[in-house]
């Protein structure tokens, strides 16, 4: 099968095109001749060698899959060969077959192909997780995202407003502001332009944001803190702004703020599993009615990962980008 390998770190230039032999699932695997994969900044990381895979993970850069069932495990009862999924896997991705633990499959949600599908595992996961769960977002809630014209931003947008929420969002120019409030952001920031913190003070009443999705970290942390509400929760889920900042933990104590944070890459089967799980019965419901869609800016045949990832670096999409097998 053809695969795309990281030659070693560096640039785009960096992923090539190889033949490796095709993987055979485990008995609590599945194999899935691939249509899709969607790309992702972890990718990005792995490739400049910053995001080793974890253990036992393939060293083949990919995220999210999806596509049709080719083979099951012995162990699978739910999956049989020509079902469509998608899938998040630890890695492997990139390629013409990749393997995925059976709990981390989904049926491809009414009225996709593939090439959307494979735009949803990596951020749906992501932001059920973190919004919903670590953030305990509620209905009548304000949530804050920042890159909000991201893929992650714009699932988060959606299903902050979708599940009730009052959300707004930063973004870094004036097309991808207007993109998101299309999207049901009722305020977008240009964060280039404007304060987030005067911003938000000012939409909120003086109150405050309740939840906080943030993947910028370093100067924002403080910011953050000060944009919340009394009880409020910030949920950090990358570091593109640096890992390091100081703040004053008196604003902590005193507004019995909540600070967390999640990765998604190591953590295990069960517990992806059960995060399936419930997308499976919250969100699928949403996704299967159009009421939320992941958005797709660009699509790139396989073997053109690398021009996928110098769009990803540029960071001129709004949404995701995939790569689509012949």
């Amino acid at each position: 099968m053809t695969v795309i390998e990281i030659r070693e770190p560096g640039g785009p230039e960096v992923l090539v095109p190889a033949e490796r032999p095709r993987p055979t699932p485990g008995a609590r695997e599945v194999l899935i001749k691939v249509e899709a994969a969607g790309v992702n900044r972890p990718d990005v990381m792995q490739r400049r060698g910053l995001y080793p895979p974890p253990p036992g993970a393939s060293d083949i850069p990919g995220l999210e899959i999806a596509g049709t069932v080719e083979e099951a495990g012995e162990s699978i009862h739910h999956l049989r060969a020509g079902d469509r999924v998608c899938a998040l896997v630890s890695g492997g991705g990139y390629a013409e077959y990749c393997v995925a633990p059976e709990p981390q499959c989904l049926p491809i949600p009414k009225g996709l192909d593939s090439t959307k599908a494979a735009a949803i595992p990596e951020t749906f996961f992501t932001v059920w997780t973190n919004v919903f769960e670590r953030g305990r977002l509620a209905a009548g809630e304000s949530l804050l995202v920042h890159g909000g014209s991201s893929g992650i931003g714009t699932t988060a947008v959606q299903l902050g407003r979708a599940f009730g929420a009052r959300v707004c969002a930063t973004a870094g120019s004036a097309d991808k502001c207007a993109a998101v409030e299309r999207l049901g952001a009722e305020r977008a920031i240009n964060y280039r332009e404007r304060d987030f913190v005067a911003d938000m003070r000012e939409a909120t009443g003086g109150r405050g944001v309740d939840v906080i999705l943030d993947m910028i970290g370093g100067d924002y942390l403080p910011r953050n803190l000060e944009t919340l509400a009394v009880d409020g929760r910030l949920v950090q889920i990358a570091l593109m702004g640096g890992a390091k900042a100081q703040i004053n933990l008196a604003h902590v104590m005193q507004r019995r703020l909540t600070v967390t944070g999640s990765t998604l890459r190591p953590r295990s089967i069960a517990e992806k599993g059960a995060i399936a799980a419930g997308l499976r019965s919250r969100v699928w419901p949403l996704l299967d009615a159009g009421s939320v869609a992941p958005i797709v800016y660009r699509t790139f045949p396989l073997r053109d990962a690398s021009a996928a990832h110098r769009v990803m670096e540029s960071s001129e999409h709004i949404g995701k980008l995939v790569l689509v097998v012949d």
